[in-house]
Parts: structure tokens; C-alpha cells; sequence
């Protein structure tokens, strides 16, 4: 007998009534324990700890369907009861929902309508119980440094920054925009040897090739218009700390051969200096690049790829992290009412569904910016659908057609791999490096694919 649906306490007087339900519903998943009266079905709920409680209204000994959801609500809280009526008492079932009854289901009763239903109570019951130990996760103290999550991408790559955090060498942190590789860095940063040392950030993608190279590697008096004194460069700023090179991806190619050589021989030459100048530097490499491709395309240096990619740290993104995203939104909840000074305790259930079906293109940033968002807009203690931005509201996930759907509906699997592939590159920001690995495709194969829909014009993003 299998629980994957789910385990269910089941109160109903009528012996041929119970026995159907009983059956039905276990060759559709879930584990029943029939019961007679509510004495039976409260004894079951210590027993059983359903997922879900399904009693008829009207019970023989006394007690009724309602006192059987008020007894789960005393010794199981958050337990959904769904109640079985009559058609000629539906103003009784209403009842039942306004004293917390989740759901209500007539007869005479279709068993595919009853198991949606409690499909969706289980799924409700799953939810808020996941909603409330996130809470509690998030005040964990335990938690690394490089942020919040629990899930296995997660934790592998917090795992290999905790080893390489005590070393001296070069990292190159990858990963889409948005996923916490400036946060990784400073990780690495607090965790190592130098962390009482400067941390020095520069985007190598904010500022013309000759602003960039003085930044760098510092000026002498007179190399240019306006240089009326000399300057050291970062590489000077962050002796004994870490520089963090952002967007290293985007450096012009010509200033690649003099980073090559200050991160081979430790030297720096200021802009019009004739002397090299010694610096002590753990440098970290970040971009939402992939630099193996430019390589290929002669835009990079292999050399100076392989010099920064010494120890790669991918950061996954958070469409594959789970669960995490509901860990963060519940961080971000509690940060932002803080400074917004509102009191906003979490999410509804609704709400974080929404959450998770969300591909997040803009990754943890996007997150933040949405919850943000939330809290400032929302006139209640927790988060509603309503409250979101309506590009996550109005999100659907694909999915597989189920059984018995209209033909009319069906489609050539080509066409079904066209569309979601595409949906996948829409959410991406259509860059189909991300897309390709998104869908687990060799580049090649996507473009392929993309051409033969007559979707291959225009540049990567």
C-alpha cells in the first residue's frame, strides 16, 4: 500500500460508503485508516498523523463531523479536515469552512473530484508545514557564511568555498547574474588568513580600458592629462587582503597580457612608471560569463583563464536550488519589515507556491527585489499572491498533459520540446549559453534546434 498521496483518517458511519471511499482512495495512493465514529477517528490521529482528515457531517454517538475538526485542530494544528455532505446541506459544510474546515466535497461523491481535493489539502498541509520550519531554519545560526540554503547545489558549493577559503589561490567564482558571487567572494575573504586585510572590489565592466588600467595597476605623476600626482593601483590597495576582480570577463583584451603577468610574477607597473612595484594579493575572479567560449573565440586569453581559473567555484542558480527559494523569501521577509517597520511575520501558502514555480531569471537579486517589493505594499501579516509583481503571479510551470486530455490539445512531441524550450530561453533572458545549460544541451545542439524553428537570428545575451 503505497503513501506517496499521502496518509488520511477517514470518518464515515455508512459500512458500504466507507469501505468504497476506503478503496478508492487507496488504489489512488494514499494510506487509509476507516473509521466508524469520531471516539475512533480521534484515537487514529495520534495513530496515524494524516496529512489529512476526511469525516462525513453527520456522525452517530453524539459528536458530528465539526467536533471532529475542532478535536484535529486541538491535537494536530495546521492538519486540514475536508468534510463530506449531503446536497441539501450545503449551508451545514459552509459552516464547517468558516469553523476551519479546508474543503467540503457532496454527494454523491466522484472519487476523481474527492482526490483533487484532498490532493490539495496534502499539498497545503506540506506547504505550510515546510513555511513554518523555514522560519525556524532562517534564525539558525549555524547557517555559512556565503548565505542561506539547504539544498544539495547549495551545499556543495559552500562546501568547496569552506576548503579553499584557507588557501592562497586564485578562484574564479561563475555563475548567472544575480546568484551572490560578489557575497561568495567576501566569504572567501572573511573565512581566510588575510581576512583582517582590505577587500578591494572592482567591475572590470564599469569603466573605459584606460580608466581601468590606472585603477588597476596605479599612475605616475604626468602619464596623462590630468594625472597631477601619483596613485597607486588596487593591486596596492589590497596588499595583504583580497581583490576581487568582477566581471572579469569583460576586461578588453589588450589589458588581459599585463594581468597575466601581475597575477604570474606578483608585480605590478603603474601607468608611465618604469619600475615594477611587489604586491601580496589573493585575487578572486567573478562573471556571469562563459569564458571557456570566448576563449574558443579568441576573445579571452587561454592563458589568463587557466592563471584565474586555478580553483573554479560555480554558484548554482536559484531555479535549481528547491526549496531555498522559500528559505530566502522568509529571510528577506523578516529584513525587510524590519526596516520598512511593518509587521509582516512570513508568506501564505498560495503566495509561496507562486514562489517556487517561478524560474527567477534574476536569481537571488530578483528574489530580494521581489520581496522588497512585497513587504512595502502589502496590508497584511503575511504575503498574499496579490502582493507579488504580476509577472510572477501570472507564471505557469509546464506541464504533462494528464490523462484524458481533450485532443484537440495534443500536440507532436517536436512541438512540445519547441515550446519549452523556448519558455526555458525566455526566462534565461535569452541567452542561450544559460539555456543550454538550463536544459542540459551541448550549445551546439540548441543553435541546431533554434535555426531549425527559425528562432536562430540574433546574438547571444
Amino acid at each position: 500500500m503505497s503513501a506517496a498521496k499521502g496518509r488520511l483518517v477517514l470518518a464515515e458511519d455508512d459500512v458500504a460508503m466507507r469501505d468504497l471511499l476506503a478503496r478508492g482512495l487507496e488504489r489512488r495512493g494514499f494510506t487509509v485508516k476507516a473509521c466508524a465514529t469520531v471516539a475512533e477517528a480521534r484515537s487514529a490521529l495520534g495513530e496515524v498523523e494524516p496529512d489529512v482528515v476526511l469525516t462525513d457531517l453527520n456522525l452517530p454517538g453524539g459528536a458530528s463531523g465539526l467536533d471532529l475538526a475542532r478535536a484535529v485542530d486541538e491535537v494536530l494544528p495546521g492538519v486540514p479536515v475536508v468534510v463530506l455532505t449531503a446536497f441539501g446541506s450545503l449551508e451545514s459544510a459552509v459552516g464547517a469552512i468558516r469553523a476551519g474546515a479546508y474543503d467540503f466535497v457532496t454527494k454523491p461523491i466522484e472519487l476523481d473530484a474527492l482526490e483533487l481535493v484532498l490532493e490539495r489539502a496534502v499539498q497545503h498541509r506540506r506547504m505550510t508545514s515546510e513555511l513554518k520550519r523555514l522560519r525556524e531554519t532562517v534564525n539558525d545560526a549555524r547557517l555559512g557564511p556565503y548565505g542561506l540554503g539547504e539544498s544539495p547545489a547549495f551545499r556543495a558549493a559552500q562546501e568547496l568555498l569552506a576548503r579553499v577559503a584557507g588557501t592562497d589561490s586564485t578562484v574564479l567564482v561563475t555563475g548567472e547574474s544575480g546568484t551572490g558571487k560578489e557575497l561568495a567572494a567576501r566569504a572567501l575573504h572573511a573565512s581566510s588568513r588575510r581576512a583582517k586585510g582590505p577587500f578591494v572590489a572592482v567591475n572590470c565592466a564599469a569603466m573605459p580600458e584606460a580608466l581601468l588600467e590606472s585603477e588597476l595597476f596605479g599612475h605616475v605623476r604626468g602619464a596623462f592629462t590630468d594625472a597631477h600626482a601619483s596613485k597607486p593601483g588596487l593591486f596596492q590597495e589590497a596588499n595583504g587582503g583580497t581583490l576581487f576582480l568582477d566581471e572579469v570577463g569583460e576586461l578588453p583584451l589588450s589589458l588581459q597580457p599585463k594581468l597575466l603577468r601581475a597575477l604570474q610574477e606578483r608585480l605590478a607597473r603603474p601607468v608611465g612608471g618604469s619600475q615594477e612595484l611587489a604586491f601580496d594579493v589573493r585575487v578572486v575572479a567573478a562573471t556571469n560569463r562563459d569564458l571557456e567560449e570566448a576563449v574558443e573565440q579568441g576573445r579571452f586569453r587561454e592563458d589568463l583563464f587557466y592563471r584565474l581559473n586555478v580553483i573554479g567555484l560555480e554558484l548554482p542558480p536559484l531555479r535549481l536550488r528547491g526549496n531555498d527559494v522559500l528559505l530566502l523569501a522568509h529571510h528577506f521577509v523578516g529584513l525587510f519589515a524590519r526596516k520598512a517597520q511593518k509587521h509582516v511575520t512570513g508568506l501564505s501558502t498560495p503566495a509561496a507556491q507562486k514562489l517556487l514555480a517561478y524560474p527567477w531569471p534574476g536569481n537571488v537579486r530578483e528574489l530580494s527585489n521581489c520581496i522588497e517589493r512585497a513587504v512595502a505594499l502589502t496590508r497584511f501579516a503575511e504575503l498574499t499572491v496579490d502582493d507579488l509583481p504580476e509577472k510572477v503571479q501570472r507564471f505557469q510551470s509546464t506541464q504533462v498533459l494528464p490523462d484524458g486530455a481533450d485532443a484537440e490539445a495534443l500536440v507532436p512531441l517536436e512541438e512540445v520540446e519547441k515550446r519549452y524550450i523556448l519558455r526555458v530561453l525566455a526566462a534565461v533572458g535569452n541567452s542561450r549559453t544559460l539555456a543550454a545549460k538550463t536544459l542540459g544541451l551541448d550549445r551546439k545542439t540548441l543553435y541546431r534546434k533554434l535555426e531549425r524553428w527559425g528562432e536562430g537570428g540574433g546574438e547571444d545575451k
